[in-house]
């Protein structure tokens, strides 16, 4: 709790300088920080299920790498990728949650996880369709889509819940 504190106040303080825009700043910060824990818990939940890396290995061993390099080259990239994709959708989960108008029947917490439930579905279905089956054209099996799908449930649990606890500071006031 006093390291939350501590970081909530570091936060506070370096955006404090921007006047108008260190609301933003701050939201941003906790998006990402969100995102790079939600991101943490997700792999710490897929990697020794499926042991195989994020799908950003075998992508930028497609498109990006070098010829006759495998996925299995890229792990450490792969996993800095998603830590950076990870944090990425943090940030616009929080900018989006600032913008809802605050609710007077359920309890802040309550209704970011659910609504971060929802936005890791969504990028679970998006994963699986663009990346999955249409740049990789991998075909997972039934085990390996439900690991898939839950997997960004976690990540979407996670993120909301760590959204929802800093209302006030990340959403609606």
């Amino acid at each position: 709790m006093a390291l939350d504190r501590s970081f909530r106040r570091d936060v506070r303080e370096a955006s404090a300088d921007l006047g108008d825009d260190s609301r933003l700043v701050e939201t941003l910060v906790w998006g990402v920080v969100g995102g790079v824990i939600a991101t943490v818990a997700m792999t710490l939940y897929r990697l020794p299920l499926t042991r195989a890396l994020p799908p950003a290995a075998p992508l930028w061993a497609k498109y990006a790498g070098r010829e006759g390099q495998g996925p299995e080259e890229y792990s450490l990239l792969a996993l800095h990728l998603h830590l950076l994709y990870g944090a990425s959708a943090g940030a616009a989960f929080a900018l989006a949650h600032e913008r809802l108008p605050p609710s007077r029947s359920t309890a802040p917490e309550t209704r970011a996880t659910l609504l971060g439930l929802c936005y890791g579905l969504a990028l679970s279905v998006v994963g699986k369709r663009v990346v999955l089956d249409g740049l990789l054209d991998e075909d997972l099996d039934a085990g390996e889509t439900t690991v898939f799908h839950v997997g960004h449930a976690i990540y979407g649990l996670t993120l909301g819940s760590w959204i929802g606890s800093r209302e006030g500071e990340t959403g609606p006031r």
